[in-house]
């Protein structure tokens, strides 16, 4: 058993599944793995999301050490957001996630339906 920030885990994959798991963290990542995203950005990408949504996302990321917040002092405010290092090294498990869930539903031809979005 391994404690972590006052939780217990079986196994320090169950600590990565916690980091990401979120309705809108692993395309937060995914959209970030491409480089440096305005909030206002975010927001379109992710028009499903709400603003409330978004930020407390975007805020817990950044408590995890994986994303970085930059305010430039501009008016209006301008917020950027990254990867930090270690949310970088992420970015491999999350193309192969993407890869995983394009072999899945190539699995189930029928059941496929693509919309205009694509996260990866």
């Amino acid at each position: 058993m391994i404690h972590f920030r006052d939780k217990s885990y079986r196994c320090t994959s169950e600590i990565v599944l916690g980091l990401v798991s979120g309705k809108w963290k692993i395309s937060i990542l995914n959209y970030l793995a491409k480089g440096p995203v305005r909030f206002n950005e975010l927001q379109r990408l992710l028009p499903e999301a709400t603003q409330r949504m978004l930020t407390m996302q975007l805020r817990m990321l950044e408590s995890d050490g994986l994303i970085i917040r930059k305010v430039y002092p501009v008016s209006p405010p301008k917020v950027e957001y990254s990867l930090s290092e270690l949310g970088e090294q992420l970015t491999p498990m999350l193309l192969m996630l993407c890869e995983f869930g394009t072999t899945y539903i190539e699995s189930f031809p029928d059941e496929v339906a693509y919309t205009s979005h694509k996260h990866a």
